[in-house]
Order: C-alpha cells, then sequence, then structure tokens
C-alpha cells in the first residue's frame, strides 16, 4: 500500500504542505485529527479550505466515520501494555500501562510517581516476552528530576532479575529527555516529541512511551488566583489533547505525573486531592492514586478507568526499581 502524501490532498500545494510540516502535520492521519481553525491558522488558508483539507484527509486515512464495536474490538487487539515490574500492580491495570492511552499518576511529594515514570522509561525498551515494546521513550522533564544513574540501576536490576545481561549505556542511548522551562514551552515540545516519532517510526526503536513529569508544576506556578483559572484550564486541556493524539498517532503509552493540593478541611479520608480539576479526570484515561507506606511499600488505587474496576496494589521502590512488596 502507497503512503499518501500531503501534497496528495486537494487543495494542498508544495507550500501548504511545506507549512503544514513545519507545524508538526507531517501525515494524513495528523491532518486528518486537527480541527478547520488549528489547520486554518497554521496554513495560512481560510477555514472553508482547511475543512475540505481535513474531510480529504479523514477519507484518505479512513478516520472518522461510524465504525461497528467488532471493528474497534479488532483494532484494540493491536494495542500493546508496559509491564511494570510489580505483579499486583500490573494485573490491576489489566496486564500494565496501555498504549492509546493517557495515564495520570498523583500523589505528594516523595511518594513515587518518578521512580514509576524512570521504571517503564526502561522497561518499555524491553522485548514484549519480557514486558515491554521494544521502544523508545521521550521524557517532558519540568522539575529536572531524571537521573540517568538511576536508569543504570533499574537496568542493573532488571538483568538480575531476567537473568540476562543488559548495557544500561544502550538503554540511555533511547531515552530523548528535553527539560521545559515554562507551560508553553512545555506544549510546543509535544510537536517536537511528534517530530521525533515520526523520525523514529521505521527504525528498530520507534516512541512507544512519552512521559510528562510533571504535568503541572508550570500551569500550578504560572496561572496564580481564580482569575486566571479559565486561561488555564484551557490551555492544559490543549496541552492534553496534543498528548492523546500523539498516543494514538504513534501507539504509545502517554504516562504524566500530577501534584496534589491539601483540603485541610476535609474531616474524613484523605486530605490530598489531584491537581488540574475535571480537565485533566476527565481527559486522563486511568487515573492512579500513589501513596507512601511503611519502609519502602507504596500504595497505589486505580481510581479511574473505562473499563476496570477500581482497585489497590502494593508495590516496593528499592535500589533495583519497582518490584513486588
Amino acid at each position: 500500500m502507497t503512503e499518501i502524501l500531503l501534497e496528495d490532498l486537494p487543495g494542498v500545494g508544495p507550500a501548504t504542505a511545506e507549512k503544514l510540516r513545519e507545524a508538526g502535520f507531517n501525515t494524513i492521519e495528523a491532518v486528518a485529527v486537527a480541527s478547520p481553525a488549528e489547520l486554518g491558522a497554521t496554513a495560512e488558508i481560510g477555514e472553508a479550505t482547511a475543512a475540505k483539507i481535513i474531510n480529504a484527509a479523514r477519507q484518505a486515512a479512513d478516520i472518522g466515520g461510524f465504525e461497528t464495536g467488532d471493528m474497534v474490538f479488532e483494532r484494540r487487539q493491536h494495542i500493546g501494555k508496559i509491564k511494570t515490574s510489580c505483579t499486583e500492580f500490573d494485573e490491576m491495570m489489566g496486564g500494565g500501562i496501555e498504549s492509546q492511552s493517557i495515564t495520570e499518576i498523583y500523589g505528594e511529594f516523595g511518594s513515587g510517581k518518578t521512580q514509576v515514570a524512570h521504571q517503564l522509561a526502561v522497561n518499555v525498551q524491553l522485548d514484549q516476552e519480557q514486558g515491554g515494546l521494544g521502544g523508545s521513550v521521550i521524557i517532558i522533564d519540568t522539575e529536572n528530576t531524571f537521573r540517568p544513574d538511576r536508569i543504570q540501576q533499574m537496568v542493573e536490576g532488571k538483568a538480575n532479575e531476567l537473568g540476562i545481561e543488559l548495557d544500561y549505556e544502550e538503554f540511555l542511548k533511547n531515552i530523548h529527555v528535553a527539560r521545559a522551562f515554562n507551560s508553553n514551552h512545555q506544549i510546543l515540545l509535544v510537536d517536537s516529541a511528534m517530530d521525533l516519532a515520526n523520525e523514529l517510526k521505521d527504525s528498530d526503536k520507534p516512541v512507544r512511551l512519552l512521559i510528562v513529569d510533571s504535568l503541572t508544576a508550570h500551569f500550578r506556578a504560572e496561572y496564580i488566583g481564580r482569575g486566571t483559572l479559565a486561561d488555564r484550564q484551557q490551555k492544559l486541556n490543549k496541552h492534553l489533547h496534543g498528548l492523546q493524539r500523539f498516543a494514538n498517532l504513534n501507539n504509545a503509552a502517554v504516562l504524566v505525573t500530577n501534584q496534589v493540593m491539601s483540603k485541610p478541611d476535609a474531616f474524613f479520608g484523605d486530605p490530598t486531592k489531584p491537581i488540574g480539576g475535571h480537565i485533566l479526570g476527565h481527559t486522563a484515561t486511568f487515573r492512579l492514586y500513589i501513596r507512601k507506606s511503611k519502609g519502602d511499600k507504596r500504595i497505589v488505587k486505580l481510581i479511574d478507568s473505562p473499563n476496570l474496576p477500581e482497585g489497590e496494589a502494593v508495590l516496593a521502590v528499592t535500589r533495583d526499581g519497582i518490584v513486588d512488596a
């Protein structure tokens, strides 16, 4: 089957195609899931022309029509799952962290969110038989928490567990890290991630995981007070939709970590609550809450999922990484 180029779409000449590619619309699938306003502003064309281009892209890419449940079921067979290295955690998640989805993990500082992110960055590179997806990983680091030496420890731990030799330097080569300095930069880095994923698409390590650690830190610092709430939520919503599009187009898992706020007026139950409001709650496919327990143990609770029951799993954070408690 020959690949359909942007220039093959009606109304897209070489100049328009170049503008679209510069804005990150490298494939007809990316054009098909864009909005006319977004495409029109990018390519400097009218919204009516943009709508025609999008409709043509949808027909060419076979996106956007109705399909029967069995077709959806068939398509979902291509979804991959990344093992977390904790059996209980994997069972709770129906086999691991799912591709084509956004998984949010929230908890207070020191609860282990970044440890889970580091472990998945290692595990995704393993073969499917070993619990990975044989792919590389992109990390958007907003809090300067990525540590290559932690990856080395986890790779060595995984090599001992599997009884095979693993070179931690090879693993580090397949982790692409970008430091985000503010929320605008963070949003733009998703476009850069899309370009990198397109470059690696036909390599032996296509991008199969995108981590944003943490999703909300910059938004929380820059938008202070209730007066800025609407702007913040709108921007966060756009960012999340960009992440979901990345997940769908690359069959990749997206893991975002989130901070919590304290509710001092809560007399019963846990006084911590994730920030980001309903927009994040609705957009994240899976919502996990992680909290500290005794010693190196952590409790992960599945708060929300479209197809799995609520549940809890106990894991341990050790020098070798995430392990069964």
